[in-house]
């Protein structure tokens, strides 16, 4: 995990998603997975949305269902996984219940995704320019010499220098941090309204890391492409999400502006992740630790999830589940921040 300091946030402002309808809407989305033994719930009952232009940074542990939900959006569940209950909405419409065909006319078009690895989604056998141009030609009306101006203009874009060489160029003959940009320039070859970009940083050093997350955020800026960001670095999150979506155990922990989230974690768990993390400059003799571990899909404990590890934790905790609740800037699913009796709307 990369060692910044979290205080100092680079991500940019964003103006409030209730401005205008949101890109995205995920409301109540379930998992699951059936199995001889039983169907395991991988994913229970989440609700997020996403403004144009916005990166919504989703952290938490390994397994906490962050690449799921995002693999869900995109329509690429692997089976026997499925969504078992509610909806994925693009621009108001729902998407999640769409046949394979019609879902494949939206991926790649309207939404995108950039994967952690960049050997798995590029062909070694294909040169860059190839594999650019056929992308370009599948999602496009134009004609092949338009196409292979667009790959150009894109690599130009991604900061590929000497595009005009390096278009013709096999994936081995690029470095980590080049192969990652011709993927995001594979992820903007139909101008896509969302992109999904599942830990596009871990395997990279960190001055390439800085170099992913400066693009990511001009893309936003310059085309208010929205930006689902799936990570476990607070880092990245701090220094590129507007907002930041907590997960753990299959359920949003807390979701809020990023600053706040990062700065003033209302959640245990978001305070436990928090104090893990090494700051530069800090006088710290030993880190905060969360004992234990997250439970299996099998063994997801009644009430709060958290409370087995949970140092807060009441009998309230052991015996309801809480849902999201106001809890100051962010919301958090926490007992300690009870609801009020008429709750205002939360955009």
């Amino acid at each position: 995990m990369s060692q910044r300091p979290l205080a100092a946030t680079g991500a940019h402002v964003h103006s409030s998603p209730a401005a205008e309808p949101p890109l995205l809407s995920v409301r109540k989305l379930r998992i699951e997975f059936p199995g001889r033994r039983g169907t395991l719930v991988a994913i229970d009952d989440v609700s997020f949305d996403v403004a144009r232009g916005e990166i919504l940074g989703m952290v938490g542990e390994s397994g906490a269902g962050k690449s799921l939900t995002g693999a869900a959006i995109i329509g690429l569940l692997e089976p026997p996984g499925r969504i078992a209950g509610g909806e994925i909405l693009l621009h108001g419409e729902p998407i999640h219940s769409l046949p394979p065909a019609a879902m494949r006319e939206i991926r790649g078009r309207r939404i995108a995704m950039i994967f952690q690895d960049p050997l798995t989604s590029l062909n070694p056998l294909f040169t860059i320019g190839q594999q650019l141009t056929e992308t370009i030609l599948a999602h496009l009306d134009i004609g092949l010499q338009a196409a292979r101006r667009r790959a150009l203009d894109l690599l130009t874009e991604v900061g590929i220098p000497a595009p005009e060489q390096r278009i013709d160029h096999y994936p081995h003959q690029f470095s980590g941090g080049m192969r990652q940009r011709v993927v995001i320039a594979l992820a903007l070859c139909a101008a896509p309204e969302l992109i999904i970009a599942d830990e596009p940083t871990t395997a990279l050093d960190v001055s390439v890391q800085a170099q992913i997350i400066a693009l990511l955020r001009r893309l936003c800026r310059e085309h208010r492409t929205a930006v689902i960001l799936v990570t476990h670095d607070m880092g990245v999150i701090a220094e590129t999400a507007d907002r930041v979506a907590v997960m753990y155990a299959g359920r949003l922990a807390e979701i809020g502006p990023v600053r706040e989230v990062v700065q003033h974690p209302r959640h245990p768990y978001t305070r436990g992740l928090m104090g893990s993390i090494p700051v530069l400059g800090a006088d710290v003799h030993r880190l905060v630790q969360i004992d234990g571990a997250m439970p299996r899909l099998n063994a997801i404990p009644t009430g709060c999830a958290f409370h087995p590890r949970c140092k807060d934790a009441f009998e309230r905790c052991r015996l309801e589940r809480p849902d999201l609740m106001a809890a100051g800037p962010t919301r958090a699913a926490c007992w300690l921040y009870p609801p009020s009796p008429n709750p205002e709307p939360t955009p």
